[in-house]
């Protein structure tokens, strides 16, 4: 590994290419190669932390091995039984056990708090929660993966990932009147889709960018997880001083940016004059219109908020256009903060006062809505929501219908009670962010000497499952068939009622598909598992492992699609489930639901890629791969990534 400063003095280098020569521990900078790095920080959040922290006990680590790893309680806050209470004991005792940062209930939302008070550019965060990259904003290399990953990089082995190919985003100019960073985000998603980042990370450039502040920036990166990409990244300037400055932060600045010659995969310009506002329709972050031309649309309900646009400049920008307004008597406006800190600054300055004065709702400083926990819409209800994700079902009501817009689009359409282009206004609204934030550390708990801490569980807690080693012939039906795009919200729903069920595998693996297919979980468990089999990108969406480790308990052995996401197919070797791509894509289509398939001599043959399945409903055979890595094969024969680690940890000693 060499210095950071060392990578920065290398020519032709773009930014990505020397956080990660930096980081690099094993393998070679090629594009597909897989490749190691040291982490240096962590997150996890309740819905995924508990699961982590499990994994790391199962490890047998003393304690965490990074430079900062953060435990933050902002998803499952909503307590309606003893589960989440009793999860967020678990995860203080956890933190205090193990030498972690634990941020409270209250204290914000995982990334929002994060970029405030721990991002350090030229740094590199894994964390358990797809939208991790939002503190690419502030010039880290910032990643998210499935939970047992995070706990093996506390533990203090590598990351490993393919080495990313980078495409660079130039924007250019000064954006135009009432355009936002969403917009400019949602823009990116029309012209590359919900596939277009995967394997690649986006790295921002050009002067446009320095229009963009750093929360606007971690906007962009945090919905970068919707184009499927590995990470997103701005360079750390003078506007990243600056707000390290306003956070009390100076000592973590350095200059940090692509040489002027650097290379890049692919370049993609854009001209922030000629943008205008933006929607996402239903039910996809890149099915993107002007707002113009649904402009008049009756909504029921206005969320904004969500680690995407909760930020203290976001919302002086909503309490100004609601100033001496009052929400239009059809719309229920909910807001959430992002962090207590922009709480406490916008009623320091008489803005909080402003928005409940409009009629808004004020929430926790929490994610919930975005992830189903509260203000679900009404049936067939319009939703303009600020986060980052309206696939269906999301919102906590199955047929309503989430559009994903600006918080100036939010603000305006509330007060008309339909969607309405901001420009109506007139004048475009300017917010001068104070000198310094307000900063109140103390909802934080910072690590001491406390390694003999005794574990708090409570019943809902279950232990961890272990899996056996992989088959040498799997035969299995085919249990369900879907689509191209299935989300880990369609495997793995969100929402009060089955978040809250994340520590207990056995109850929560009886949801498994439940919104695609309400009989999958109890058809499953009758044929002893079986196979699923699937379209383009599977697996799309949030980080959550569960959606590995529920069906691996249900029996799934092997799934087969045209194509993976990135973190759902690591989380399916993770716990033993075999990946398996046609080679042939067409013959997806020869497979029906109910068919029984059979694969023979997988550990022979898996090493090669050489890999068959026969269909014995017409003896039709299909050639598939997996394009793993050596290591990736070897978790598979081991029976998941919890054991490798912990036969490597014997051999280590």
């Amino acid at each position: 590994m060499i210095d950071l400063m060392e990578a920065r003095e290398k020519m032709g280098q773009n930014l990505t290419r020397k956080i990660i020569q930096a980081h690099l521990v094993e393998g070679e900078m090629i594009p597909g190669k897989e490749i190691g790095i040291k982490v240096d920080q962590t997150l996890t959040q309740d819905s995924t932390g508990t699961m982590v922290y499990l994994e790391f006990n199962a490890i047998g680590i003393p304690r965490v091995k990074t430079e900062l790893s953060v435990s933050y309680i902002d998803h499952n806050t909503l307590q309606t039984g003893f589960e989440n209470a009793d999860d967020h004991r678990f995860l203080q005792s956890a933190a205090k056990k193990y030498g972690i940062h634990f941020s409270r209930a209250g204290n914000g939302i995982c990334h929002q708090v994060h970029l405030e008070r721990f991002s350090i550019p030229g740094k590199t965060l894994l964390g358990s929660d797809s939208h991790t990259p939002t503190c690419g904003g502030m010039g880290m290399l910032a990643i998210g993966a499935g939970g047992l990953d995070v706990a093996v990089a506390m533990a203090g082995y590598p990351y490993y990932l393919r080495m990313p190919e980078v495409i660079n985003i130039r924007l250019h100019g000064k954006p135009a009147p009432w355009v936002s960073a969403k917009d400019i985000i949602l823009e990116v998603l029309r012209r590359l889709t919900v596939k277009g980042g995967v394997g690649k990370v986006i790295e921002y450039s050009g002067d446009g960018i320095l229009h963009l502040d750093v929360p606007q920036r971690a906007t962009i990166t945090n919905m970068g997880a919707e184009l499927g990409a590995t990470s997103s990244i701005f360079p750390s300037d003078i506007v990243t001083r600056s707000f390290l400055n306003k956070q009390g932060r100076e000592m973590d600045y350095i200059e940090l940016g692509p040489d002027i010659d650097a290379e890049y995969d692919r370049v993609l310009d854009i001209n922030l004059a000629e943008l205008e506002p933006l929607v996402a329709l239903p039910h996809m972050p890149d099915r993107v219109v002007r707002v113009a031309e649904k402009q008049g649309l009756a909504i029921d309900q206005v969320f904004i908020g969500s680690c995407t646009n909760s930020s203290y400049s976001d919302l002086m920008r909503v309490a100004k256009i609601l100033k001496g307004k009052t929400v239009h008597p059809s719309v229920s406006l909910v807001i959430a903060p992002g962090s207590r800190q922009v709480m406490y600054n916008l009623a320091a300055n008489g803005a909080l006062a402003d928005l409940v004065s409009a009629g808004a709702r004020i929430l926790e400083c929490a994610c919930g809505p975005c992830v189903g926990i509260g203000q679900a819409p009404p049936t067939k209800g319009i939703s303009l929501r600020t986060s980052n994700r309206n696939f269906m079902g999301r919102s906590g009501t199955a047929d309503a219908e989430v559009y994903l817009v600006s918080c100036e689009t939010a603000a305006v359409s509330a007060i008309y009670g339909k969607l309405t282009d901001p420009r109506v206004l007139g004048e475009q609204i300017i917010i001068e962010l104070p000198k310094r934030f307000t900063v109140d550390d103390s909802m934080i708990i910072p690590p001491d000497d406390s390694s003999n801490t005794e574990l708090i569980m409570g019943p809902n807690i279950k232990p961890l499952p272990d899996f056996e080693p992989l088959q040498d012939t799997i035969r299995g039906e085919v249990l369900l068939k879907v689509n191209d795009n299935i989300t880990t919200d369609h495997i793995m729903p969100a929402g009060a009622k089955i978040m809250s069920l994340r520590s207990n595998i056995p109850a929560i693996s009886q949801h498994v598909y439940e919104v695609v297919d309400p009989t999958f979980a109890k058809r499953a468990k009758e044929s002893g598992g079986g196979i699923i089999v699937g379209g383009e990108n599977y697996g799309q969406g949030s980080s959550r492992e569960h959606a590995a480790i529920a069906p691996k308990h249900l029996g799934i052995k092997v799934v087969l699609v045209k194509s993976f996401a990135r973190i759902h197919q690591q989380n399916l070797i993770n716990f033993g489930i075999l990946p398996l791509m046609f080679v042939d894509k067409e013959q997806y289509l020869d497979i029906e639901q109910g068919d029984i398939l059979e694969i023979k001599n997988i550990l022979s043959l898996i090493v090669k890629d050489e890999l068959v399945v026969c269909n014995t409903r017409n003896n039709k055979l299909y050639s598939v791969k997996h394009n793993l890595s050596e290591r990736q094969v070897n978790i598979l024969l081991e029976g998941g990534l919890l054991r490798h680690v912990k036969n490597k940890l014997r051999n280590d000693i």
